[in-house]
């Protein structure tokens, strides 16, 4: 158990050692993205607007089914 604890605080230390931090992003492409004139108007859509209740049925005979799915129909 010892093993466990010490491999993982190793781990865990040289992790910390390795860190290099990232350069900060350009500002150029941020402001052209906030710019109204660059991007395009984005409208409002309703996730269910094509949405048809589909409600559970009862049971009916499979042959009357069957004929109902078949291709000659």
């Amino acid at each position: 158990m010892k093993i466990h604890l010490l491999m993982g605080a190793s781990a865990l230390g040289l992790g910390a050692c390795a860190y290099e931090p990232t350069p900060l992003p350009s500002v150029a492409t941020q402001q052209a993205v906030a710019n109204t004139a660059v991007s395009s108007l984005i409208s409002y859509q309703d996730p269910l607007a094509g949405y048809t209740y589909r409600g559970p049925t009862g049971p009916r005979d499979w042959r009357s089914v069957n004929q109902e799915q078949t291709e000659g129909n």
